[in-house]
């Protein structure tokens, strides 16, 4: 009958992955959702603006993903695996809000899948391996 820290950083590392992840797969459709009339920010605010704030919070969830470590839930495996998985997703939102390109959008993309995979592997890992 409660609701813990470490249930509220792995709803909030949902949450922010949502983003980046949605709107670098927004950038590969845009034309779909223009033709559509969905208001999707590449449709609304463009490239450029879509593709730095997928930077944005890119690096918010990174953080956020080694801040789950102060709550002593999890320990350095998770730790070391959040912060390996962490530099490549900042690269790609990086690499994607410099060139705005369709290819950098869908690397960004792919790997946010390959991303949270990763982030609740090493938490399982975690839980189960002591150091």
């Amino acid at each position: 009958g409660s609701l813990d820290l470490p249930a509220v950083y792995m709803f909030a590392i949902i949450f922010f992955w949502t983003p980046p992840h949605f709107w670098a797969l927004s950038l590969l459709i845009r034309g779909d959702y223009a033709s559509a009339g969905i208001p999707m920010l590449p449709v609304v605010r463009g490239v450029s603006e879509t593709s730095w704030n997928i930077l944005l919070y890119s690096i918010l969830l990174v953080c956020l993903t080694l801040l789950f470590f102060t709550s002593n839930a999890v320990g350095w495996i998770y730790f070391s695996g959040a912060g390996a998985l962490g530099i490549p997703l900042i690269y790609a939102a990086w690499r994607l809000w410099k060139s705005n390109s369709l290819s950098d959008a869908r690397n960004t993309y792919l790997y946010s899948l390959v991303y949270l995979t990763g982030i609740f592997a090493v938490l399982m890992l975690d839980s189960t391996v002591t150091l």
